[in-house]
């Protein structure tokens, strides 16, 4: 296990628009509040290999399908297959390595990261530098 906690959140139906839950203050996994943003990824493309030395993340995909791929560089992986069908909260702790891929048409992911972004805190490798089966 690399300290990656999947959490099931949830989704309220509303006639109009459903409600889709991901973090609160008291939410497992909550390490404070730096920044949160929105990213995209087209079908097919792949992000990664990025790792945080500070930074946790809280990723969840309410429009789409996006399958998360996390090591911690030592040849054990462990995925997650995220969208709103299947509507999880990953929480990933720093020092691991991260990677995902666009499974939909459209694919949206929000990150509610603890810090503020800073360049300096990531480290950013080639997808070719792990042998993992894309």
């Amino acid at each position: 296990m690399l300290g990656v906690i999947a959490t099931k959140e949830r989704e309220i139906y509303h006639q109009k628009g459903n409600i889709f839950h991901i973090l609160k203050k008291s939410s497992n996994g909550f390490a404070g509040f730096g920044e949160a943003y929105f990213t995209t990824i087209n079908r097919g493309e792949i992000k990664g290999w990025k790792k945080h030395r500070e930074m946790v993340l809280n990723l969840a995909v309410p429009v789409g399908e996006v399958k998360f791929v996390i090591t911690n560089g030592g040849g054990e992986f462990e995925e997650y297959i995220l969208s709103p069908k299947n509507y999880y909260r990953l929480t990933i702790p720093p020092k691991l390595w991260v990677a995902f891929q666009g499974l939909g048409e459209f694919n949206l992911i929000i990150n509610i990261a603890n810090i503020e972004h800073n360049p300096d805190e990531a480290i950013n490798r080639d997808l070719k530098e792990f042998e993992y089966g894309w």
